[in-house]
């Protein structure tokens, strides 16, 4: 049975992922402001887990200098606050099924942040090196064909949706501009750019500091504090901040709580068995439960094209990964990163030989 755990915490992973996708597009068809979202979202997880941290970590906040704590300030404005509210303005645009086939794209556009750093090579004459290449070229071709090509729609599971709305229909059917779905689309690929370099970045920064706690819940704070600033511009109307017991409500604890404390811990525990990349090859499942959970609970109408470009994703992600997979197969011991480097029970990565990251092994999400 131990044995299987993994897996099965994989597979739970996936449906939290796609229980994140599902409840915050329908909070937006209610009317939910991004922005305020975003930092409701934020807020809620600091409450969480910030006096986790104090509890377990109180003696080593002292170690944050301020020049480290300035990073984490521009990390989290980066990877958290841009990244989220560009991805979930993209979401409204577009659907819930859309923002989970290009998170598939998000473990090959590290790869490309990470060859132009320098931390990533890519040998043209090898088997694992044009794998690589392939691997970019059909995300590419992914994003073009949701972006471009709409394709036959399929009909919605369950017409009598769970969370209804008088104007959700309208979102998702043909009556929404394709230059707004186009926009949305490409809204959603610079979102997952933003967060790739975030996981690199971060990947550097854990190499200065190696407590990733602390790193988690500082970050987590700042980009509350700055999802604010941002809230308070773009939606000056307080009366629209109110929060209902409606799917707003569900939504916003939803991502406070159970996305970001439970997958948190979920991640680390499943990345510390498997590997990074064991979690990361799960991804398409979520994209399979998204496309019925989204057409069941909330009637969106999928297209053809949408679904072509998520298998495309796909194939870009497995691609990379199993060139990934084989070049440190072939490679010496100790050139490159392993897949199952594992940080301790305490967060803090295990003593190892100074060597240059991956981005296999920094395709795990915080």
């Amino acid at each position: 049975m131990d044995a299987k755990k993994p897996y099965v915490i994989a597979v739970i992973i996936q449906l939290i992922y796609t229980g994140m996708f599902v409840v915050s597009k329908a909070a937006f068809d209610h009317g939910m402001n991004t922005y305020v979202f975003i930092f409701y979202r934020q807020a809620t997880a600091s409450l969480l887990l910030l006096p986790i941290a104090l509890l377990l970590e109180r003696k080593n906040a002292r170690s944050l200098s301020p020049g480290l704590l300035l990073k984490l300030f521009f990390l989290a404005l980066i990877g958290i606050t841009f990244s989220l509210n560009l991805y979930n303005v993209s979401l409204k645009f577009t659907s819930a099924t859309v923002a989970s086939a290009t998170t598939n794209a998000m473990p090959v556009v590290t790869f490309c942040f990470a060859l132009l750093l320098k931390m990533e090579v890519v040998k043209l004459r090898s088997s694992s090196g044009i794998a690589k290449l392939a691997g970019v070229s059909l995300c590419l071709a992914g994003v073009s064909v949701i972006a471009f090509y709409v394709g036959p729609a399929l009909s919605p599971v369950n017409h009598h949706r769970a969370f209804a709305t008088s104007h959700a229909s309208a979102s998702t059917s043909s009556a929404q501009s394709r230059m707004v779905w186009i926009k949305g689309t490409f809204l959603m690929v610079f979102a997952n750019m933003a967060w790739s370099l975030w996981i690199v970045l971060q990947g550097n920064l854990l190499k200065e500091y190696p407590n990733k706690m602390l790193l988690t819940v500082t970050q987590c704070v700042f980009s509350a504090v700055q999802s604010f600033v941002v809230a308070v511009v773009a939606e000056r109307d307080f009366s629209k901040w109110s929060l209902r017991f409606d799917i707003s409500l569900l939504a916003v604890l939803y991502n406070g709580f159970v996305v970001t404390g439970v997958t948190y811990y979920l991640q680390t525990w499943c990345v510390e068995m498997k590997g990074p990349v064991f979690l990361a090859v799960w991804n398409p499942l979520c994209f399979v439960f998204t496309i019925f959970c989204s057409s069941f609970f909330l009637g969106e109408i999928v297209n053809l094209g949408s679904i072509i470009g998520g298998i495309l994703l796909v194939g870009g992600l497995y691609s990379v990964l199993w060139g990934k997979s084989k070049e440190i197969k072939n490679a010496p011991r100790g050139k490159v990163n392993t897949m199952d480097d594992a940080d301790d029970e305490n967060g803090h990565h295990k003593p190892q030989e100074k060597e240059q990251p991956t981005s296999a092994s920094i395709v795990e999400q915080v």
